[in-house]
């Protein structure tokens, strides 16, 4: 494993800190995060245009830049220092895969191009607060009760003479008021046979109703959508016999798992972001701070709680690197990654003393970040106890039989 940034690497992380620092102050980032989009268009045309950024992870044929999950994850490390509210992840982490995972040659061809290049934005609905488990990063995702159905509400697709009908409601989707496309997970084939598809709705679509929510992270736009009787496009249906993806049995589960994988990266990066700028800011703030005749960041105490935070910043951040090299480990350094973002804004609120506890601070938007990337992709007690069942780490010994020579067996709990 060669862990050292290429030169090119380097130089996307400049440049796009430097636009992102010219641009994305916390007043910006506020007022952009209050726009009806939930982000500033123009930004996000300047950071298609001139870095990819949309399409750093499709494919070259496809219009995008064909570079690996670290090049995508190295991106997210430096908007989330900002907190830039942007349609980056739900387009390119979560949509963006699953389109060239499951969508047919024609699908693929007709959507990729518009996403790399920025003009038009995706985004995931999966029904209720149940996200995390579609991505299979707190839970196996293959029962699919997570989509609802049947008596459980949720989706419903329904086949047509025109196609495929979708009925239902999802509370919380990530950028799902502002997004040109929708993926739409449902289920189809009634009660007693239902399986969770996946489909594609245009955002102009007829009976497609939305409206934005009110979030606990406002730069974390999130969306309801009402769909009703609205025309959808399968994903990864073809025309033709043989075109398309078999998906099997299991429809499109591997293919949201394996997404999952590549999100947590995505997020743990973001997130490893996020906590270097609030400690960044927290120190700079208690040099400048002074009590009893001197700065507050040379009084002991702090100065140990301020090594704490740093030691458990570059832990997370080591995670998240070595997940972008091997997306199989994305979940545990998501875990990583969330928990020294919500303690290191924790403690950044207390070290910025009386003014740090109003609820203006800037200090209480990483917190905040924090609070919301757990409520929709943790916690992170779920995220290890599954990272932890997969690894099968809750085996427990067969007991030892009389036979000295048998070979110990194991048996899942």
């Amino acid at each position: 494993m060669d862990a050292a940034f290429t030169a090119e690497q380097d130089e996307m992380r400049r440049t796009l800190r430097e636009i992102l620092g010219k641009r994305c102050g916390p007043d910006e980032v506020k007022t952009a995060a209050r726009t009806d989009a939930g982000h500033d268009p123009e930004l996000w045309q300047q950071l298609s245009r001139q870095l990819g950024l949309p399409g750093l992870a499709i494919a070259e044929e496809y219009g995008g830049v064909g570079c690996t999950p670290a090049d995508l994850a190295l991106a997210c490390e430096e908007t989330g220092r900002v907190l830039l509210p942007s349609p980056l992840l739900a387009t390119a982490a979560l949509a963006a895969p699953l389109i060239g995972a499951l969508g047919t040659a024609a699908q693929r061809a007709a959507l990729l191009p518009a996403l790399a290049a920025g003009e038009l934005t995706a985004a995931l609905a999966v029904p209720g607060p149940a996200l995390a488990t579609a991505l299979a990063l707190t839970g196996e995702n293959t029962p699919g009760d997570w989509a609802g159905g049947g008596r459980a509400g949720g989706v419903q697709a329904r086949p047509g003479a025109d196609g495929w009908r979708l009925y239902g409601e999802v509370a919380q989707v990530l950028d799902g008021h502002s997004a040109g496309l929708l993926l739409v997970a449902a289920h189809t084939g009634g009660f007693a046979r239902a399986r969770t598809l996946l489909f594609l709705v245009r955002g102009d679509a007829p009976g497609l109703v939305r409206d934005r929510q009110a979030t606990l992270d406002e730069t974390r736009p999130q969306g309801r959508i009402q769909l009703r009787d609205v025309q959808a496009e399968l994903l990864g249906e073809g025309e033709g016999e043989g075109e398309g993806h078999d998906t099997g049995e299991a429809g499109p589960l591997p293919a949201l798992a394996a997404t999952g994988l590549f999100a947590a990266t995505v997020l743990a990066a973001e997130a490893v972001g996020a906590a270097g700028q609030a400690l960044a800011r927290t120190v700079d703030h208690v040099r400048r701070r002074e009590q009893f005749g001197r700065p507050i960041g040379s009084f002991q105490a702090v100065k140990h709680r301020l090594a704490d935070l740093y030691v458990q910043v570059q832990a997370a951040r080591s995670a998240a690197y070595y997940a972008a090299w091997d997306p199989e480990q994305g979940p545990l350094a998501l875990a990583q990654a969330l928990e020294a973002l919500r303690t290191t804004s924790g403690e950044a609120i207390q070290l910025h003393g009386g003014i740090g506890f109003t609820w203006e601070h800037d200090a209480h938007l990483y917190f905040k970040r924090a609070a919301a990337d757990e409520l929709l992709f943790g916690p992170v007690h779920r995220l290890r106890a599954h990272a932890a069942r997969r690894a099968g780490l809750f085996a427990a010994a067969v007991p030892a039989t009389s036979d000295p020579s048998a070979t110990p067996q194991k048996a899942a709990v």
